[in-house]
Parts: C-alpha cells; structure tokens; sequence
C-alpha cells in the first residue's frame, strides 16, 4: 500500500499520541520492528482519543455526559465508514482505517472496544463479570488488534493468528489493564468515583487481583517466542515493564500511592529483552518480588 502525503501525515498524527501519552508503549513502540511499527501506534492513537472523550480531554472541558456519549458514537461510525471508504477527514481516524484494512483489524474487534468505553459515563462500580467484559473490550481486543498487526503488516492477504498468540495476547492485555487499574485506583475512585476491582479498603481482594496478575504476565510470557521476530524485543519489553509495575504495586506500602518504573530500569528491562529475543533465548521477564528491579 503506497503512501500518500496524507497518508504519512495521518501517521505523524497517530505517532504524536504516543509520545506525548505513554512513555511505557512509546519505549517499547521504538523496539517493533518497521514493518509493524507505524501500525501499532495507529492503532494506540485511535484507541486514546476515545478514553480521552470519557475521562480525559472531553470532561475537562466540561462536555456534559450525554454529549460524549454523542461524540464516541461519532468517533466509532466514522471508523467504520473510513475502513469501508479508505479514508477520513479525522487524522487519527484515517491512520488507524489503514491499518484495519491491511492489517484485518475487524468490526468484531472495535465494537467491544467502543462498547467499554461507553461503560466509563454510566457504569461507576463492577462486579466480577461486568469487569470482565470491560477489560475485555478495554484492553483485551487492543491486544488483539495488535496481534493482527503483528501476524499480517506487509501481507497481501491477512490470516487468522494462531489460537496460543491469541490467548497470550488477551491475557497480556487483561494484565495490563488491571495493573492500570490498581496503580490508578485512588485517582478513579477520588476524581472519577469509579472502582473496577472492588479493592477499596479489602487487601485480600487486592492480592487475588495481584494473583491474577501474576497468572496472566506468566501465561502471556510464554506465547512471546511464537511471536514474529521483528515484534519480540518490543513485546517482551513492554511485558518487562509492566512486570515491574506488577512487583512494585506487591510490595507498596501505600496502596494509594502510584507507582512508576524509574527509567534506567525501563532501560535494563529493555536491554534483557533484546539480549533475550533476539538470540531466541527464553526469559522471565517479571522480576522476583524478592529482589527489586
């Protein structure tokens, strides 16, 4: 697929997201190999504008609840319509449409997406199985969007990953999300009046969560070597790195305290990762809680 001016823009524009929100994703981004790398933040672009039209950007600008309701609605069926069409006067939006119709990015994977993100303006607790559809459609379909990423970038015709990289990529993304949702908890139950896991004031119900956790980052661990090789190093970094948010939240002492990797760890993580994968070599990239990272 050649490249228009457009086209590039609407990448730079997707690019920008990242950099200016994660500095995690964007570390581990700059180890993907060229072939994905322009796709996987088109696809991180889409995904943070929309969080930012329910508790981000939209809400600081005092958009009532029934119009961000109306604005993600927009912002989904001008998704659609720019994969069907090939375009959209939405940067972003545009960046992300070419990557779907590359990458086979499907309905089936952005619907949920959307779904949850609608759950945000009127769903403030979660019991266990409304949790679980939301890090379903929150962060386990954006792994999954990846992985079609990572599996189809650069084909003429996309195929359905294999059944082990798709529950590696669901748990890894379903780690991610209650990491974030544990290191976040006291600024979404002050600032959002939201709770995703339950844990106010239970520590048994925080270490099952942690448990879980652990659970997860081990089960993705292991599906990371059947990966591609040129998106292994950035997979396993970006696993690393939350790894250690994972062993940092075990061992906080504050629970309302957020924790944050320092950034030469983010560096020593990154560098096992490389020295690792890309000698083919396996690695356990979740540091024992009983020495620090």
């Amino acid at each position: 697929m050649s490249d228009t001016l457009y086209d590039e823009t609407a990448a730079a524009a997707a690019a920008s997201v990242i950099r200016a929100y994660s500095t995690s994703f964007g570390l581990a981004t700059t180890l993907l190999g060229p072939r994905v790398r322009t796709h996987v933040r088109n696809v991180y672009a889409l995904v943070r504008v929309a969080d930012e039209i329910v508790d981000g950007a939209a809400e600081a600008a005092g958009v009532p609840i029934n119009e961000q309701r109306t604005i993600l609605d927009a912002l989904e069926s001008d998704t659609y319509a720019a994969i069907a069409r090939g375009f959209s006067a939405n940067l972003i939006v545009h960046a992300f449409a070419r990557t779907a119709r590359e990458c086979g990015i499907a309905r089936a994977h952005i619907e949920p997406f959307f779904a949850s993100m609608r759950t945000d303006l009127d769903t403030a607790e979660h019991d266990d199985a409304s949790h679980d559809d939301y890090v379903y459609g929150s962060a386990e379909v954006v792994g999954l969007m990846c992985l079609q990423v990572f599996v189809n970038a650069g084909s003429s015709s996309p195929r359905d990953p294999d059944p082990a990289l798709v529950s590696g990529a669901r748990r890894l993304g379903a780690a991610f999300q209650d990491i974030n949702f544990l290191r976040d908890h006291a600024d979404d139950a002050g600032r959002l009046g939201r709770d995703y896991l339950g844990v106010t004031g239970a520590v048994e119900r925080r270490d099952q969560v942690l448990s879980r956790i652990d659970a997860d980052l081990d089960a993705a661990a292991a599906t990371i070597p059947l990966l591609p090789a040129d998106c292994r190093v950035a997979v396993a970094t970006a696993h690393g790195l939350f790894a250690s948010l994972a062993d940092r939240l075990h061992r906080a002492d504050d629970v309302d305290a957020r924790v944050r990797v320092p950034n030469p760890v983010k560096a020593a993580i990154a560098v096992r990762a490389a020295v690792a994968h890309r000698t083919l070599l396996p690695t356990r990239t979740r540091p024992s809680r009983r020495t620090p990272a």
